[in-house]
């Protein structure tokens, strides 16, 4: 594991004694990770910089790992990390040479268990003094815990967005891959953490360095901020019905006041009748039970993302009381909505 810049080796063929091709500003950039980090999410931020640095034949980034204690510290897979330096040692950093001017928190599952004040402190201490802060995955979670958010764009995985928007009501929370505030980056993420970076690169080196890492890592294309996290409901779901495709699209933009299924039928040009038969030709169930799950599948996540009392996800998701959602949540998932989040408290207990 990378735990600072680019080695001697590292360089490309042929650049020994040769002047670097490429001027650029050097960032050093702290990668802060939280327990449970994602890797996919670390590997896919750091490397870029590595390339960037091969590429252009000389140090333009360098980077530190830091976590709380400083230390060995598990990622979401089970690999071990060893960070450098504590967030006591950050602190310091922020008053000497070894500033940097970019912290990225990385996280990943249960970042909503996280509730380390001395990060938050340093976060918005290093954002007073001007460096440049970050979130990868879910690191959006840890910076909007420390206040950075409020009233900003960010991202963060999907899987987290409705956790995510019961938190912190004050965000302006987008589906992206990535959002670049002023000098707060965000990103969903995975691959997204890739594109991001690309960014960045480009903004500091142009198109040519860029297009080079990319040729390096293999990736066909920079994409864009705005390009979709998921993918589209056909190729997701395997579905090509172009009405059944639009009847979902209702349906998930209403699920806090359900739609009947004449209106749903209504709005997809359809009767009643036929949207239940293409319902059963192409997800294998009525659209009625289709629509339950993907209720049930949102109350899922806010009951092992947020705070919020079952009674309240209850409501959010369409469901007129406690009981019928306990009821149809124990059928769909063989457990009720408080065996689900006593489940996920033991998880996290057992990570820390």
């Amino acid at each position: 594991m990378d735990r600072g810049s680019g080695s001697e080796s590292d360089k490309s063929p042929g650049r020994d004694n040769v002047e670097p091709l490429f001027q650029g500003p050097k960032r050093t950039v702290v990668f802060f990770l939280v327990p449970n980090f994602s890797m996919i999410a670390f590997a896919t931020a750091i490397e870029p910089l590595r390339i960037a640095n091969r590429v252009a034949g000389r140090e333009v980034y360098r980077w530190r790992l830091a976590s709380v204690q400083g230390g060995s510290i598990h990622a979401s897979n089970g690999v071990t990390v060893e960070a450098t330096s504590s967030l006591e040692d950050e602190r310091r950093a922020l008053l000497s040479e070894k500033r940097p001017s970019m912290v990225l928190v990385c996280a990943g599952i249960l970042v909503e268990h996280f509730q380390e004040r001395s990060a938050y402190s340093y976060l918005r201490e290093a954002h007073k003094r001007g460096i440049t802060i970050g979130g990868l995955c879910t690191g959006a979670w840890v910076l909007a815990s420390s206040g950075l958010l409020t009233n900003r764009r960010c991202a963060i995985h999907w899987e987290y967005m409705a956790g995510f928007s019961e938190a912190f009501p004050d965000v302006e929370v987008y589906a992206d891959l990535f959002e670049m505030d002023h000098n707060i980056y965000t990103c969903a993420g995975g691959t997204a953490s890739l594109d991001m970076m690309l960014a960045l690169i480009q903004e500091d080196l142009g198109d040519d360095v860029v297009n080079q890492v990319c040729e390096q890592a293999l990736a066909d294309r920079v994409r864009g901020a705005h390009d979709r996290q998921r993918l589209p409901l056909r190729a997701r779901l395997g579905v090509h019905h172009v009405k059944v495709l639009r009847a979902i699209e209702i349906m998930e933009a209403n699920l806090a006041d359900p739609l009947s299924l004449s209106e749903i039928a209504e709005q997809v040009g359809l009767s009643r009748r036929q949207v239940e038969r293409v319902f059963e030709k192409e997800m294998g169930r009525s659209p009625a039970r289709y629509y339950l799950e993907i209720r049930l599948d949102r109350a899922r996540h806010l009951l092992l993302q947020s705070k919020l009392p079952i009674i309240e996800i209850a409501i959010a998701c369409g469901f007129v009381s406690a009981s019928h959602f306990a009821k149809c949540y124990r059928e769909l998932y063989s457990r009720t909505p408080q065996q689900e989040r006593a489940g996920r408290a033991v998880l996290a207990a057992v990570s820390q």
